[in-house]
């Protein structure tokens, strides 16, 4: 009987497994660390990019924040400039209804009446006169409720006075200015329908 000693064979194949398990897993090992690698760079490029987009957004917002405080800027010269503008217009406004005041005061006056005080606070004038009779008085209010820039005059009050020895009534009356509707330049408007020198003959 032949006898065969098979513990080299197993031996071998033993220690070729183990070179094949050794292989596998330095193969694997590699591959493991290779995919560590891949996501470790493209988990760094990605948060280099949201650092990059974090940095933009920042300085977008600091510009954002500095056109705010402009646009504040200019918002509050804005206002300043219109308040101004108020102001003027306000002031010319008010210049041309003392003119268009005094103006109508002097044409609507009538004869036998004069005025002593002249107040006018906003809309609102008071004034103070005398005349040689009520009936010069109810002429007056009746011109002024014809003016195109007075309107709704209200007696307060009248009584007999003695000025400079000359019996006279004393009164006083108030009323309000409107805007005119007339145009306030006419003489333009006469100088643009006047013929022009020359034309006929």
């Amino acid at each position: 009987m032949i006898r065969i000693n098979l513990l080299p064979h197993r031996e071998e194949k033993r220690q070729a497994r183990k070179k094949q398990f050794i292989t596998l897993a330095v193969i694997t090992a590699v591959i493991a660390a290779g995919l560590c690698a891949i996501i470790w760079y493209a988990l760094s490029v990605r948060l280099d990019a949201e650092k990059e987009r974090v940095k933009y957004l920042e300085k977008e917002t600091e510009r954002l924040e500095k056109l705010i405080v402009e646009i504040a800027k200019i918002r509050e010269e804005t206002a300043s400039l219109l308040s101004k503008k108020q102001v003027v217009e306000s002031l010319q406004t008010d210049r041309s209804e003392a003119v268009h005041l005094f103006d109508q005061l002097l044409k609507q006056l009538p004869e036998g009446l004069y005025l002593h005080t002249v107040k006018q606070t906003g809309k609102k004038v008071e004034v103070i006169g005398y005349a040689q009779s009520n009936a010069r008085v109810s002429s007056f209010m009746r011109n002024i409720q014809s003016s195109p820039y007075i309107e709704n005059p209200e007696l307060v009050v009248i009584k007999a006075q003695v000025v400079s020895n000359v019996s006279a009534n004393e009164f006083i009356l108030r009323f309000n200015l409107k805007k005119s509707k007339t145009d306030d330049k006419p003489e333009m408007k006469k100088a643009s329908t006047a013929p022009k020198a020359g034309g006929a003959k």
